[in-house]
């Protein structure tokens, strides 16, 4: 039996000895497939952290005040009572930055330390974005 001549049952050999047409045609499909595969990502992902708590702080109409209430409590140790940084970063024009979602996963996410996970009840983080907001 001739080797050489022997035909292979698999997929790559295949593709090997298929004609150029056939080989860019499959190269074609492939990268079809991925890049359907990425803006099928790119439009999936932005939608699946929208979660129910953000949704619902965002639904809310906070109030600057309450907000500074609770960021001294809470934020002023780090970013100083002004929002001027200390250990923390200046928050003076955060919001614009940052999206409202970006904010809200920051302050929660406790991803950057030494920054702490906090999680207010939505009206006290719809509070906290307003004060955010209004630092220029």
């Amino acid at each position: 039996m001739n080797l050489s001549a022997a035909r292979s049952d698999t997929p790559e050999a295949d593709a090997a000895t298929a004609p150029p047409s056939r080989r860019g045609l499959v190269a074609g499909l492939v990268l079809a497939a991925a890049a359907a595969c990425i803006v099928l990502v790119l439009v999936m992902l932005p939608a699946a952290h929208t979660d129910l708590y953000t949704r619902q702080t965002l639904e809310l109409k906070g109030s600057a005040g309450r907000g500074g209430q609770l960021f001294r409590l809470n934020c002023a140790g780090c970013h100083g009572m002004a929002a001027q940084g200390l250990v923390g970063p200046n928050l003076h024009g955060v919001s614009e930055r940052k999206s409202q979602r970006q904010l809200i996963q920051q302050v929660v996410s406790g991803r950057t330390p030494p920054m702490p996970r906090f999680q207010p009840d939505p009206q006290a983080m719809a509070d906290l974005l307003a004060f955010l907001n209004a630092l220029v």
